[in-house]
Formats: C-alpha cells, structure tokens, sequence
C-alpha cells in the first residue's frame, strides 16, 4: 500500500474488509508514520548541511504487514534472508511478544534486537547511502525462527524519489575532497537492478558506483 495517499489507504482498507474501527485507526497510523517519516528525513538532511525543505517532496512510501506463520520445525532456520531495504529509509513497529530481528555490526557480527513494547525501529537503505554520497550506512538484517508462534511487523517504507526522477548524492555533500561515488538513477532502475542480479544486501550498489578515471 501507498500510505501517503488516501486513497490507498481507503483501498487497502476495503481489501482487509476492516470495521469502521479498524479503518480509523489503520488511517490514523498510515498519517503519522507518513509524518515521521518526512520528519526524520528531513533532520537527516539538516545534519548533513542542506537548508532544503522539500527535499523529500513526492517521494513514494509503501506500508507492508509481515506475517510469519514458524512451526516446530522452522526453528532455528532463517525467516527472512540477509537483506538491506533498497529505498531511504524504513520505519518497523516489531512483534511486542515475538524477537527473531538481527542486525549486523560493523564487524560482520549479527545483533539481537530484542522487541521493546512502545518502539519503532528505524533502518536506512541502499538509497540513503547514495543520496549521503557514503556517509550513511545501510543496514543488513535478517529474522530469525526463535520460536513455533505467529510473529506480526508491520514496515513503513520511504522509497526513493517518483517516476524518473534521479537518486543522486546531495549536493552539499559532492566536492573535490568527496567526489560522487555513486552514478544518478531512478528508483525503479535500482528496484530492477536487484531483482534481476538477486543481489538483496547492498552489493547491487556496486554496479552503480562511480568507476575511477584512469
């Protein structure tokens, strides 16, 4: 779903055949997980030196429910594989009761990140380390089988810049010192690039990056 337009929002709603209820507060969440992310954005982009403030203008987000079904036997195996997001940045609302999230370290170790009652979790994305020219780290994760239950996620994805406009390195954040390391591309060339070569942990940012002159 789309969680910035309503009208997304009013078709995933009917698609749930959600109760008057269920519908307010599937729309009340969509609107401020929108707001927080447009926020956190825009902070990031303040830290890092621009005085723009509609940097983030129109850029798709999508909102995904997660559900995983483990059984006895599915313990200990991997229930989502080794990835990193592929937009700028993802806000996750975990399973309260269910862990099994993991993040790796710089040293390649993976962290638990046990679910904490009341919190959001924040990732960033393959498109937040082009548009930081570096700086910012995408985060490879994963979800661990711990236990035969029903573990419920629920992602807020902040995608990329619309239709065929560039993801490219800020300008405040390109110099003689800091040269663009990454080429311009759209959102959707990316998405496809990482479908297609099914690399899901970052490395497809490789076949984007600039090649040094010789």
């Amino acid at each position: 779903m789309t969680w910035a337009l309503p009208t997304a929002v009013h078709t995933f709603c009917s698609q749930l055949d959600a109760s008057p209820r269920q519908r307010e507060v599937i729309e009340m969440y969509a609107k401020a997980v929108h707001e927080l992310s447009m926020d956190l954005a825009g902070k990031l982009a303040q830290s890092m030196g621009s005085i723009r403030t509609d940097l983030f203008e129109g850029w798709p987000c999508q909102f995904r429910i997660n559900k995983y079904n483990f059984t006895p036997e599915t313990v200990g195996s991997t229930g989502v594989q080794i990835h990193t997001d592929s937009g700028f940045l993802t806000i996750l609302q975990d399973d309260e009761n269910v862990g099994g999230l993991e993040v790796m370290d710089k040293s390649g170790t993976f962290v638990v990140v046990d679910p904490e009652p009341g919190t959001l979790l924040v990732n960033l994305g393959d498109v937040a380390t082009v548009w930081s020219n570096g700086r910012l780290c995408n985060v490879k994760h994963r979800v661990q089988c711990k236990e035969a239950t029903i573990r419920v996620s629920i992602a807020s994805f902040m995608l990329g810049p619309r239709a065929e406009a560039a993801v490219e390195a800020l300008a405040e954040l390109v110099d003689s010192e800091h040269p663009r390391l990454y080429t311009s591309f759209s959102y959707e060339y990316y998405r496809k690039l990482r479908q297609s070569t099914k690399l899901h942990a970052g490395e497809a940012l490789e076949l984007v990056r600039v090649q040094p002159s010789h």
